[in-house]
């Protein structure tokens, strides 16, 4: 009985396909983060803005501004620190943020994957 069942689920798993024909949309996106909070010494407020964390958090940022679905496929660019001087009782500090980063979004295609409505 056992090696029946066994027999049966290695058929199963053998015959059985799974659909990789899942199709994606690409789309490369070039934007600037905001800048850093605080303001601090050059050589830290840019370590600062270039921080992989930031980098993570504002690419995906700039995906899910495209729609609903977006998601971020790479970031093919990190862009360059640009700074800029703080006013007040900060003079002689500065605030950066990265300017054209550059992130490939994808999207699953439409009627790639699944029921398209309305159609049996």
């Amino acid at each position: 009985m056992k090696l029946n069942l066994i027999g049966l689920l290695a058929a199963l798993a053998f015959f059985s396909s799974t659909a990789l024909a899942t199709e994606y949309i690409y789309r490369d996106l070039m934007a600037n983060t905001l800048p850093s909070p605080g303001c601090a010494v050059e050589s830290e407020a840019a370590a600062t803005a270039s921080k992989p964390y930031n980098i993570k958090n504002y690419s995906k940022k700039f995906c899910q501004t495209q729609g609903y679905g977006w998601h971020v496929e790479a970031v093919k660019d990190n862009g360059k620190a640009v700074c800029t001087e703080c006013s007040g009782t900060n003079s002689g500090k500065k605030q950066c943020h990265l300017e054209d980063v550059v992130v490939t979004c994808k999207r699953i295609k439409p009627g790639s994957v699944g029921m398209l409505p309305g159609k049996s």
